[in-house]
């Protein structure tokens, strides 16, 4: 024998079942059921994506269709003939006096205008078998997959039928050897056809990017490289407890190994902590007693290419919402005093706009508070700033900055910052990125958990709008994360920042928030029953124009080193104790 004919005859010996036995309406393959279907008829009209239901079911099976053309010649002239035998039969009605019959009409109309489109060329017609094989691990599944099938296509009008005493033939029909054995045809012109094509299951499967989970319709893997889109922000929206943090973490993972050169991340509840321990980064603790310092004053580094005087006239509108933000409402005129303050305050370290301030000592926020008590209506303002400079909270600000980020991973943690504190925290944190991000241009990730923070107040809700909007032109990809999703959606830079992410997921939302999220997301109805009843790490991921069902899938070890589950943790901790 032939080594390569042998070597075929080898390859069947191996992916060949060990058996098959045949029944009047099933087989059993190996260990598996299977059933073989035929489609027998099918209503007047084909919607386009009728067939989605059946391509996305989460199930495994075969689907065969075997399109054969009809010579228009033979087509026509049996059209005329069946024209002729509806003709007759209306008039043998007529005869009779019998009432006009609608459904004879319709056929009349039919064949009437598939005889003009054939003969015009605007169609051509086909004979068509759809067949499909449903496999299974008992019996009893197969029957409720069975059920499944036929309630779905007969709810469309289209009806199935297994292929009693030919299941044998069908398994064949299906497989890819273009065989048809069934022979079970409905003649079908091209835009009935047209309907079957192509196959609707949307797909995010890429080449490169990292896995985000696996496609709940038809099992595909889910992966996409965020950066191939107009821009790399996400919104991760999700009530507490439905895997959010969790999805993200794992997200983190994958990034690192994909070769992303910086993630940066604000923690507002020490829960990145255990993943930053496990990859060596770097965890900076932000809180009144900590020994970690941001100095908001510090100089900006200018980005190649931009002028110096533009770059500390944005960060001098930056301080100044900053500290709006920290002091409350300002009037007008305290406003115009705050932003001569600031350009004051850099003046008496000979920081001045249009002049070179390289190697300059930057001032601190005392300094700003003497400026404004020396100033005509500064000393109200003044006496504000006095607790974060000499009062409660001095040690939190009034600091020259002492952090070192040369590392691949970042994180802020700000959950031993009052409450109060919180957003003045988050804003400044991160002014002091988005410093460093703009500085130079590399591959970098942001993830800013509980967003919803820094929405609250107009002042932190711009600026963080304006991130989201700039980052792209820095290869920055922003990830906002929130469980409040009223407070984001309610403010109006919400929805802004939310067109400006090209990728968003959704997980397990509340009832209390489903409708402004459908209203946000233009979700169907299915999508919203579908996130009402969510389990854990399930949603809908969106990338650009395509959105699929997503089910978060780790590996063991990432599921080690990312969950937060208590009852897990402590197993852990009794074994390591053990």
């Amino acid at each position: 024998m032939d080594p390569k004919q042998e070597n075929f005859e080898n390859v069947k010996k191996i992916i060949a079942p060990a058996g098959a036995q045949v029944f009047p309406n099933y087989l059993k393959i190996g260990d598996k059921f299977a059933k073989a279907f035929f489609i027998l008829s099918y209503p007047r009209y084909l919607s386009t994506g009728w067939f989605e239901e059946v391509i996305n079911l989460p199930n495994l099976f075969d689907i065969s269709i075997f399109i054969n053309p009809i010579d228009t010649g033979t087509a026509l002239k049996n059209l005329r003939k069946k024209a002729g035998q509806l003709e007759s039969q209306r008039n043998d009605q007529a005869d009779r006096g019998l009432v006009r019959d609608p459904m004879l009409e319709t056929a009349m109309q039919d064949v009437d205008a598939l005889r003009d489109s054939l003969q015009q060329s605007q169609e051509k017609l086909f004979d068509t078998g759809v067949y499909i094989v449903l496999y299974a691990d008992t019996e009893d599944e197969l029957s409720r997959l069975e059920s499944k099938l036929v309630s779905m296509m007969e709810a469309k009008l289209i009806y199935i039928k297994p292929a009693l005493f030919e299941q044998l033939e069908g398994l064949f029909s299906i497989l890819p050897t273009n065989k048809d054995d069934i022979r079970v045809y409905s003649p079908m012109n091209t835009g009935p056809i047209s309907s079957f094509f192509p196959f609707v299951s949307e797909d995010l499967t890429s080449n490169q990017g990292i896995m985000y989970g696996i496609n709940l319709y038809n099992d595909n893997l889910v992966i996409f490289d965020r950066f191939s889109l107009e821009n790399a922000n996400q919104v991760v929206f999700a009530k507490a407890g439905s895997g959010k943090s969790y999805a993200t973490k794992l997200e983190i993972i994958r990034s690192l190994m994909a070769g992303i050169e910086m993630v940066i991340v604000i923690d507002p509840e020490n829960e990145y902590q255990r993943l930053a321990e496990t990859f060596g980064g770097s965890i900076f603790n932000i809180s009144l007693s900590s020994h970690e310092h941001i100095n908001p004053f510090d100089l900006p580094l200018i980005p190649e290419g931009e002028s110096a005087s533009d770059v500390l006239r944005s960060h001098i509108v930056t301080i100044a919402s900053l500290l709006k933000l920290m002091l409350g409402k300002v009037t007008p005129e305290e406003d115009a005093l705050l932003d001569r303050a600031i350009t004051e305050t850099y003046a008496s370290r000979e920081i001045i706009v249009d002049m070179d301030f390289t190697g300059k000592e930057p001032p601190l926020l005392g300094d700003l508070e003497t400026v404004l008590r020396n100033l005509e209506g500064g000393r109200g303002m003044a006496e504000k700033l006095y607790k974060y400079t000499k009062g409660s909270f001095a040690g939190f600000l009034n600091q020259p900055t002492n952090i070192d980020i040369s590392n691949r991973l970042i994180v802020f943690s700000i959950r031993d910052l009052e409450e109060e504190l919180r957003p003045v925290g988050m804003f400044v944190v991160l002014n002091f990125i988005w410093s460093l991000v703009r500085a130079k241009l590399a591959k970098r990730l942001l993830f800013i958990d509980e967003a919803w923070i820094m929405m609250k107040n107009e002042d932190s809700a711009t600026f963080l709008f304006g991130l989201v909007k700039r980052s792209r032109k820095y290869y920055l990809g922003i990830t906002t994360i929130t469980q409040d999703v009223e407070d984001f959606l309610r403010s109006p830079y919400g929805r802004p920042i939310i067109t400006n992410s090209s990728i968003q997921l959704l997980l397990k939302q509340a009832p209390a928030t489903i409708d402004i999220v459908v209203k946000a997301f233009d979700l169907t109805n299915t999508e919203k029953n579908f996130l009402l009843g969510a389990e854990v790490g399930t949603g809908i991921f969106f990338a650009g124009k395509k959105h699929v069902t997503i089910q978060i899938v780790p590996s063991f070890f990432e599921d080690q080193i990312i969950t937060t589950n208590p009852e897990q943790l402590l197993e852990e901790r009794a074994e390591g104790i053990q």
